[in-house]
């Protein structure tokens, strides 16, 4: 049976109705790239963390959301139209107990922003703006242009090691980014102009990456995309695996039959 990993949904409207979604390209990373089956879970708060013992993974994805300035004390919101409270308080306690619990989780855009919050850091709202900071919006609406391959980052650690590279060219579609990294996370990737566009969580049990591009998108016709989800999905089979061995030990030697001799 292959793993189950969550993906936290975010909160959308349409036809005048609330709803909870995703983008596709996450779901299909997770079952192409990584061979795990991937579930939404529905931005709802605390009462989700009830899921993560029956995932073998968690998976932060991006959004077009914001963070809210309020849960890392960033002061007045300079993007009050960008924000989705209930994505807030559903994956940033879902960060932190499936760190707490050992579960793999991989973290993407706005995901390594989550966990960097989750986790005690800060924020920049709008990058672009800090002096010599570039532009890492993505720019045109039309996907292939938006998701193209737009500058370099270094790499280091756990990342190089997966990528097997120590420098790769990736897409750049956000507009905030890590200003004060968080306790216990270790960067592993950064652009030229010093924005982190990856990290590692320095103390966890298991697999617990974090990138600020977006590897999901056509992972397949990228090696270093494709060897991060296929990490990933390695990390999530040997979580399922053991998870399977504590649920289920081998049963005990039978005890010998007594003997029939009184004693």
């Amino acid at each position: 049976m292959r793993p189950i990993v969550g993906i936290p949904a975010c909160t959308i409207t349409r036809d005048r109705q609330p709803g909870h979604a995703t983008p596709a390209r996450y779901a299909e990373a997770l079952l192409g790239g990584a061979g795990v089956v991937p579930v939404l879970i529905p931005p709802l708060g605390e009462a989700t963390l009830a899921v993560l013992g029956r995932l073998d993974g968690l998976l932060l994805p991006g959004s077009p959301s914001n963070v809210e300035p309020a849960r890392y004390g960033g002061g007045r919101s300079l993007t009050p139209s960008l924000h989705d409270p209930a994505r807030d308080a559903t994956a940033l306690p879902l960060a932190r107990a499936a760190l707490a619990r050992g579960l793999p989780l991989f973290a993407i855009c706005r995901g390594i922003q989550e966990l960097n919050v989750a986790l005690g850091g800060t924020l920049f709202q709008r990058v672009h703006e800090v002096a010599g900071r570039f532009d890492h919006r993505g720019g045109s609406e039309i996907p292939e242009q938006r998701y193209r391959l737009k500058h370099p980052v270094a790499l280091t650690g756990s990342l190089a090691r997966i990528v097997g590279r120590e420098r790769i060219v990736v897409n750049s579609v956000h507009g905030q980014a890590i200003d004060r990294l968080a306790p216990g996370l270790v960067a592993e990737a950064v652009a030229e102009d010093g924005t982190i566009e990856g990290a590692r969580v320095a103390d966890a049990a298991g697999f617990a990456l974090a990138v600020q591009w977006h590897p999901e998108w056509r992972y397949a016709e990228d090696a270093a995309s494709l060897a991060l989800f296929a990490a990933f999905g390695d990390a999530c089979r040997a979580y399922a695996g053991a998870r399977g061995a504590q649920t289920h030990p081998p049963a005990s030697s039978p005890a010998p039959a007594p003997s029939a001799r009184c004693m």
